[in-house]
Parts: structure tokens; C-alpha cells; sequence
């Protein structure tokens, strides 16, 4: 049953992309959509990608494993988008750029820049995709039994598919499907489970399970999940959830679709709205796995969401809701993978491809062509390394995902965007440090993390040390380099910086 669901899911994918296919003409249609996605629309869509393996399934096997100290995993995703809010998403939309290395490129005048920001968008992008294909190897293994390599090779499949039919204006309408039905996918049990208990039909000895699992779960920040250094891991892990999101590609990428500024914010509005009603039930599949499946905790915890309906209602009942979870797990991977592909093919295409096809001939043709070709090329490198990432849970390997790009972009857009004395040297010098702190951090989770103490603390949660080294290096660099402050700075912060209704020049070209 649970296999028919993800059928049913991967069918209904494929016909909305081939949708999109239909109405995906031009250049802009694949990158940004013509820009004319609507907020409603744009916030259903960023949902959609945002809510990954980690949120549907690494969550809820953290708090299952760690207790409520992870819920702050939760916390951090969802108010990561009202920094991105306050500080870049209407000046982001305004810069008319494609990708983020356009805007680095346009905003500091340096080819040395957007290379830097290029390699570190494939790089961040492909370190989030490798938990989407194991998440969607698990819940294929966990459903059927098959190896794990099957699963991730259908999403692999399925979104190159998507994305090279219709670029960016056919992976909206799909994340926008997916983000809906992975909500329906997480409340729709516990809303059984919750009628259950009302109508006297629940399982002997739940709700007084539940009450046992209650004190049992809160368990204090000092002994959470046995961590080293508790306290700096939760604040560590906060700052590169709020500031992490700011920096990733397949997240910017969609608040180039807005018509303006103003309608950048109202999306990121909406995204909050949307994002705290599905945060809320990933908890609750935690507390009735402490009581239901306390076999999951250690190896198994990212499978109690899909393992759960089944444990509680043994019968027909337990497979409906166990196919429902699982479709809208595999959702989650499609959709996620589909607009980290999207940003990832972007670059791709742009600085690596679309020079030396142009000169051979021009044209849209071509341009959507290298595109697809793109596509193809930045899903195939995760698939051959996604099972470096066996021994980090889902929550924790988007975690270091997070870490980089707070360490990275983030600091590049804060700066970028209101400060007027960053330097094309220290934006330089800024990116590099912070990148390369943050990826050694992440070599060193993926090869053979430190056995205990602060060398296990600073390099399993980096985002505390390596975003202030970032900050620090990008505006001490700037200051010893004042004649390196880009000739056109006050032209770029003025574009900016002011609204759509005031007549300015926001022309960009068109790639």
C-alpha cells in the first residue's frame, strides 16, 4: 500500500512538471519563473523545497533520540525567514539578479567574487542534497525492503525529469502541490490518533503512555542526548539555523520570482505562517515513539514517523496512514531535491556551460538546452557520494549545510546589502575564510568527528566560531583595503534600497 502511495506521488510529480513544460518558453521562465509567481503561490512553493528529509523525517528521530532540546532544530528553520525578511528579501528581489552569483558579480564588480560564490552554491547545494537521497533511500528500504541506492536513484531520476522539462515555473507549481501534501501526510494521522482517544475507539494503555512519555521526554539542556557542551552546541545551532537560511541557493532563487520587493515580503510572511503549522506535528510523532517504538532510539529514529501509524493501529488503518506518511516523505525529497537542483543547474549553466555554447551559436534554444544539461550534471555528483553522509542523522547533515551558508552568504548579503564601505577584497577574502572553516568542519563530521570534549563541540556545531570569522574577516579585510570599494556601490545600494513605485534603474542583464 505504502509503495502504491509513492507511486501515486512520483506520477503525480511527473504530469505537474510536464505541465510546466507546456508554458516554460523562454530563458526567464526556466530561471525565475518571468518572475510573476504570485506570494500565495511563492510561499506554498519555498515550503515545499524547505521542508526536507530533515524536516520530515530528522526532526522527529532527534527529539525521539535527544529530547525537547531539539526542538530547537524547529525554532531555528522557521525564524530563519524572519531574518531573511528583515534584512534581504525585498533588497535581494530588487537587485534583478538570477542567481546569487549574479547578484556578487553585479554588487561588487568582480569576476574573482562570483566564482567564489559559484563554487560555494554547488557546494551547499549538493551537501543539502546528500541527505534528500539517503532520506529517500531509507523510506524506500523501510517500505520495501530495497537497498538503499534504489530510492535515491527514482528522486535522482524524477527531478532531473522535472527540472529539465520546465526549469523554475514548473517547479514551483509541484513544490507548491508537495507542500500540502506532506502537511496532509504528518497531521492526518495525529488527528486519528487525537479522534481515537475522543471516541473511547484508542488502543489499551495510550493516553497513560503518553502521560508517562511526557516526563520522560523533557529531559534538561545539561543531559540532552549525552552532547558534549550542551549550551554552546543549542546557541551554535541557532545561529546557523536563523542566519543559515539566508544562504541558501535553492531558497534565494525562488524570491527572484516575485513581481517586486513588496511582494518578496508578503511571500516570506506567508512562508512563516506556513512553515509554524507544519513544525508542529514532528514533536508529536517523537512523544508517541518514546511510549510506541522506544526500539527506534540510536540507529532506527529518522524511520518513527514512517514506522509509527503501523505500531499504533496494527490493520487497515495503520497501512492507510503508513502509505499516506510515507507519500508525503518521498514529497519531501522530491521537492527539496528539484529546487536545490534548480539553483545548483543555474550556476552550472551560466558560469560553466553558457560561454561555450554561445560561442558556438546563440539563442534561447541553447540557453534552455544548457540548462537541462546542467540539470543533469547537478544531481549525478550527489548520487555517487550521497552515502558518505551513513554516519550523521538527516537533522545533522542539514545542519552543517546551514553552517556553511551562515558562514558564507550570509554575511556577503548583510554586508552587501547595507554597508557601503565593503570591498571587493574583503568580500573576497570573507567567502574564503568562512568557507573554508565551515567545510573542514564538515570533512571532519563526515570522516571521523573528535571523540569528546570542545574539538567534538566546535567542529560538530562550527556556525558559533566560523560565521564571526567570516563577519570579522570581510570587514577588517574592507577597512585596509578602502581603494578596492567597487566603483559603482552607490548606484548598486540605491537600486536596492529603494522602492518599486520610485522610477530607478533596475535593469540587469539577461543571461
Amino acid at each position: 500500500m505504502s509503495l502504491t502511495a509513492i507511486g501515486l506521488v512520483i506520477a503525480a510529480t511527473i504530469g505537474i512538471g510536464l505541465f510546466g513544460l507546456r508554458i516554460s518558453r523562454t530563458t526567464s521562465d526556466f530561471y525565475v519563473a518571468s518572475r510573476a509567481v504570485t506570494p500565495r503561490w511563492n510561499a506554498s512553493a519555498i515550503s515545499g523545497e524547505y521542508l526536507s528529509a530533515a524536516s520530515f523525517l530528522g526532526v522527529a528521530g532527534l527529539v525521539l533520540v535527544n529530547g525537547a532540546d531539539m526542538l530547537w532544530f524547529s525554532v531555528g528553520y522557521t525564524v530563519g525567514y524572519l531574518m531573511l525578511l528583515v534584512l534581504i528579501a525585498a533588497p535581494l528581489r530588487r537587485s534583478g539578479a538570477y542567481t546569487l552569483p549574479d547578484f556578487a558579480e553585479t554588487r561588487f564588480e568582480s569576476a574573482v567574487v562570483r566564482r567564489i560564490c559559484s563554487f560555494l552554491v554547488v557546494g551547499i547545494g549538493t551537501l543539502y542534497l546528500l541527505p534528500q537521497l539517503r532520506g529517500a533511500g531509507l523510506t524506500l528500504r523501510t517500505v520495501t525492503g530495497a537497498p538503499s541506492s534504489v530510492g535515491a536513484a527514482v528522486v535522482a531520476v524524477i527531478v532531473v525529469i522535472n527540472v529539465a522539462a520546465g526549469g523554475m515555473r514548473s517547479i514551483t507549481f509541484v513544490q507548491a502541490f508537495q507542500y500540502w501534501l506532506k502537511l496532509t501526510a504528518l497531521a492526518a494521522p495525529i488527528f486519528v490518533i487525537l479522534i481515537a482517544w475522543r471516541s473511547s475507539e484508542h488502543p489499551v494503555g495510550l493516553l497513560d503512555s503518553l502521560h508517562g512519555a511526557g516526563a520522560e521526554w523533557a529531559e534538561p539542556l545539561s543531559t540532552a542526548g549525552g552532547r558534549d557542551h550542551p549550551l554552546y552546541a543549542t546557541y551554535s545551532l541557532l545561529l546557523a539555523l536563523c542566519f543559515g537560511t539566508m544562504g541558501l541557493p535553492h531558497v534565494l532563487v525562488r524570491f527572484y520570482t516575485n513581481p517586486d520587493g513588496r511582494a518578496a515580503r508578503r511571500t516570506t510572511v506567508v512562508v512563516l505562517a506556513l512553515l509554524g503549522a507544519f513544525y508542529l506535528f514532528p514533536p508529536m510523532y517523537a512523544v508517541l515513539g518514546r511510549s510506541f517504538a522506544p526500539d527506534l532510539i540510536g540507529a532506527g529514529a529518522d524511520t518513527v514517523v514512517l514506522e509509527l501509524p503501523g505500531r499504533i493501529f496494527p490493520g487497515t488503518v495503520g497501512d492507510l496512514l503508513g502509505a499516506l506518511v510515507a507519500a508525503g516523505a518521498f514529497a519531501a525529497f522530491l521537492s527539496t531535491s528539484s529546487g536545490l537542483t534548480v539553483a545548483i543547474a543555474g550556476v552550472i549553466d551560466q558560469d560553466l556551460l553558457r560561454g561555450r555554447l554561445n560561442r558556438v551559436t546563440g539563442g534561447d534554444y541553447l540557453a534552455v538546452n544548457g540548462f537541462r544539461i546542467a540539470a543533469l550534471l547537478a544531481i549525478a555528483l550527489p548520487y555517487l557520494a550521497f552515502e558518505l553522509t551513513g554516519r550523521l542523522s538527516l537533522a545533522d547533515t542539514v545542519g552543517l549545510a546551514f553552517a556553511v551558508a551562515a558562514s558564507t552568504f550570509c554575511p556577503l548579503l548583510v554586508l552587501g546589502i547595507w554597508w557601503r564601505r565593503m570591498s571587493t577584497v574583503g568580500a573576497a577574502a570573507g567567502l574564503l575564510v568562512g568557507g573554508v572553516a565551515a567545510i573542514t568542519a564538515v570533512l571532519v563530521n563526515v570522516i571521523g568527528p573528535p571523540s569528546g570534549g570542545w574539538p567534538k563541540a566546535l567542529f560538530g556545531q562550527p556556525a558559533a566560531w566560523t560565521m564571526p570569522l567570516a563577519f570579522l574577516t570581510m570587514i577588517v579585510v574592507s577597512r585596509l583595503t578602502p581603494q578596492r570599494i567597487p566603483a559603482g556601490t552607490a548606484r548598486s545600494l540605491v537600486r536596492l534600497h529603494t522602492p518599486e513605485a520610485v522610477d530607478v534603474d533596475r535593469s540587469f542583464p539577461q543571461p
